[in-house]
């Protein structure tokens, strides 16, 4: 029994890690551990076994170039080897690689092709009269798999050669390799489609491959760049590595165009560097490059070693995959509240550099990865790309893994997180109190659309902010002149830049007295703002989806804010154009406490809603329990079974109480009670229900039986304005429009009732014209202005 810790030991264990890496690559398709891993491991047992030659043994992975071929596919027996190279990481490795050629071959001057390093799959073709007739795959380096079937699919490949000079024979070596615009697009589709994405381009390359169906091969967008040849008969090929490339471009293969002729160390080291910048750039994955010493000749006087030749090296680029341990999922919130998850990881060397952090981009990706805290995992950075999570390695995920859950509540701010229907991202649901959202709250606030506070700009925002004087949108209403005064004192003390287009920067006015103008200015425009409409108070909350044209329509159908912030969802969905995502936005809105915490303040503050009035009469028309049951978007209750259901419930009251039963005696499908009933099982649905019943109750108590005002020449169309006016501008016309009923829309739909064209319309009037919408000039627009004036 070999005794632990040992190098014999630590010999076998390194050769079972090695052999199973190999079977999962190359027998599998599944790769378990990344590139640099491989190497390291590789490394530590040459090591062992150059301190131990007694303990090396023929069937070690140092004494070969990977793993047997799968029994898939027939056997092909290489007529030269397909050795593997040797790895250098340092300069230093590559001065005794040059040093040891010129000792051997007594040269003082060493001319090398130098090439990048694919990362693909290595593969021979072979050509008979200029006729391919095999392709086989490296596999050991001595014996590969024919996959001549699934490399005829690659259109890079030629299936007769150029010209007329070819030898009879011609084994032709290269890489099968997956462009990188390609892999991003298979693996978009394949998400969209619900298929299997591929782990990264050489994966991609050699899963491809090696399928049974060169059907399915031809379904993967696989490239190949030649880089060498194998055997050759009856005919000569060239007396350099750089002529023999140039000959197979002739013949018809694609060749790397950053293939280059350097001479002695200093122009392979200028080389690796110069494209190790372009790396990032190149429209294909490398992991290093290649120098090859250029003459056959020279070649030939060096020979090989047991695995690899004399004559040539790979100088690998730091591994832009690594693996580590996840220690914990954690989520950012940003400035507009998309909560975004991260991982926290132990330390490790990536590309470079240390990596800590590592985005998982959304939920979806790490549902698709099934990543856990505790997880091994290989992460990649890519030049300034921010490090991602790529693959969890499985067989060390811990005993006690749990899939991770995005959390339900903001870690800043404690509002709900909530996700649209068919959206990826996650968003914090406490607009005015979430300390990440503030300044984004704050700045879209105080804009001209919104509460109009002129002077108080972005810089002024992140100051304010910065410094702690303003933690919500409701504390500009209690800033002072001296707070104003005390943070530019603060700001310059610190440094900051302060805005450019106004005074504060002067730290005294004429005679040594401090400048204050510009802080007057601005606390008398925030007095002034505390006057305001409640379309503008609306829009100015920053709710999810609710922009200008919707804040006006809940300001024209419901009239008070009173009303509208204690409105449960579905209700919203009476005023037109409003779906179930905005009614469903202003409900999360609406039921965060800090939001209605805030807009408490802002009215205690002075800010007050000059133009309440009552609901719209045409609410009326569908506020009923069929219109309700509806918008609630239960399963299985159509418009048709909402009215059925009325019919035979009075309230909301008594369909709460009713049994499964009482909906098919109402004429219901099965199918459909029960669905009704699981519904109506979940708490949250039934409180929703109850809280929807009363408002609704609520607002046929104070809608108006009849309208007071009598219908505009517009009422109920949409109008799209595009283009220039030369007479008033766009905002004038929406007005003059909205005053004779109109909607104003910002896009063309099906919807659209009229578009009104000025000078250099573009694509809506195109869109408009294609769909057959009524068109108005500015002439016409005047003209019927006139008229309803």
């Amino acid at each position: 029994m070999t005794a632990p810790n040992t190098p014999d030991a630590r010999i076998a264990e390194l050769r079972l890690q090695l052999e199973d890496a190999n079977y999962r690559y190359y027998v599998l398709d599944e790769p378990n551990i990344p590139d640099a891993e491989y190497d390291r491991l590789l490394r530590e047992l040459e090591a062992l076994e150059a301190e131990h030659p007694a303990l090396l043994t023929a069937d070690s992975p140092t004494q070969r170039v990977g793993n047997a071929p799968s029994a898939r596919f027939a056997e092909v027996r290489h007529a030269i080897p397909m050795l593997s190279l040797g790895n250098a990481f340092a300069d230093e490795e590559v001065g005794d690689f040059v040093r040891r050629i010129g000792e051997r071959l007594k040269r003082e001057t060493l001319v090398f092709s130098a090439e990048p390093k694919l990362d693909g799959l290595a593969i021979s073709l072979r050509y008979e009269d200029g006729v391919f007739v095999q392709g086989a795959t490296r596999g050991d380096g001595a014996t590969g798999e024919d996959v001549t079937a699934n490399l005829r699919t690659i259109k890079a490949i030629p299936m007769r050669l150029r010209g007329d000079d070819w030898p009879a024979l011609l084994e032709v070596r290269g890489e099968v390799y997956m462009p990188l615009a390609a892999f991003r697009a298979y693996n978009e589709r394949a998400l969209k489609e619900g298929g299997k994405v591929l782990a990264n381009p050489r994966n991609g390359a050699a899963g491809s491959l090696r399928q049974l169906d060169p059907r399915m091969t031809a379904q993967r967008p696989l490239a190949f760049y030649a880089y060498a040849v194998g055997l050759v008969e009856g005919g000569d090929i060239a007396d350099s590595h750089s002529q023999t490339l140039a000959r197979l471009r002739q013949w018809g293969f694609p060749v790397s165009a950053q293939n280059r002729v350097v001479e002695g160390l200093q122009g392979l080291l200028d080389y690796y560097r110069q494209i190790g910048d372009q790396r990032d750039s190149l429209p294909f994955d490398i992991d290093g490059v290649v120098y090859k010493l250029d003459d056959y000749a020279g070649q030939r006087e060096m020979g090989f070693i047991s695995r690899a030749p004399r004559w040539a090296i790979a100088h690998k680029f730091p591994a832009q995959e690594q693996m580590t341990v996840l220690e914990s999922i954690e989520v950012n919130v940003g400035r507009t509240g998309a909560v975004t998850p991260w991982a926290l990881m132990q330390p490790v060397q990536v590309g470079g550099v240390t990596v800590t952090r590592a985005t998982l981009h959304n939920a979806d990706q790490i549902a698709r990865l099934d990543v856990r805290n505790g997880d091994t995992v290989i992460v990649r950075r890519a030049g300034d790309v921010i490090p991602e999570v790529v693959r969890v390695v499985l067989e060390r995920r811990p005993a006690d893994s749990q899939p991770w859950q995005m959390p339900t509540q903001c870690p800043v701010c404690g509002s709900e997180v909530v996700r649209e229907e068919g959206e990826a991202v996650w968003r914090c649901s406490g607009e005015l109190i979430c300390g990440a959202q503030r300044k984004e709250a704050i700045g879209h606030f105080a804009s001209r659309r919104a509460m109009d506070i002129e002077g108080l700009g972005e810089r002024y925002v992140e100051t304010l902010s910065d410094l702690g004087y303003v933690t919500s949108v409701a504390d500009l209403y209690q800033l002072t002149l001296d707070d104003l005064l005390e943070m530019k004192r603060r700001s310059d003390a610190a440094q900051l830049d302060a805005p450019a287009d106004d005074d504060s920067t002067a730290p005294a006015g004429k005679g040594g007295k401090v400048a204050t103008k510009w802080a007057e200015n601005l606390i008398a425009a925030i007095d002034a703002s505390r006057q305001t409409t409640l379309e503008r108070f609306l829009f100015a909350l920053g709710i999810a989806h609710v922009g200008e044209s919707t804040a006006k329509a809940l300001a024209q159908w419901f009239g008070d804010l009173a009303l509208i912030r204690h409105l449960p969802w579905p209700l919203f969905k009476r005023v037109p154009d409003i779906g179930g995502e905005v009614a469903r936005s202003l409900g999360h809105f609406f039921d965060q406490p800090g939001n209605q915490q805030v807009i408490d303040d802002l009215l205690a503050r002075g800010v007050v809603i000059g133009d309440s009035h009552p609901p719209s009469a045409k609410l009326r028309e569908d506020l009923n329990l069929a219109t309700l049951l509806v918008d609630l978007d239960i399963a299985k209750v159509t418009r048709v079974r909402a009215e059925q259901l009325a019919a035979a419930f009075a309230s909301v009251s008594a369909l709460l109480d009713a049994p499964t039963h009482h909906f098919v005696s109402a004429g219901l499908p099965a199918e459909s009670a029960n669905a009704l009933s699981d519904w109506l099982q979940q708490p949250a649905n039934a409180a929703l229900l109850e809280a929807a019943g009363k408002a609704l109750q609520q607002l046929l108590e104070i809608t108006p039986q009849v309208a007071t005002e009598a219908a505009g020449p517009l009422d109920g169309k949409t109008v799209v304005l595009t283009g220039g006016l030369a007479s008033m501008s766009r905002d004038e016309a929406g007005e003059k429009l909205e005053a004779l009923g109109a909607r104003i829309a910002g896009s063309v739909s099906k919807k659209t009732s009229l578009v009104v064209a000025g000078e250099a319309a573009g694509s809506k009037l195109a869109k408009a014209q294609e769909l057959g919408i009524e068109i108005w000039d500015e002439a016409a627009l005047l003209a019927f202005l006139d008229q309803h004036a």
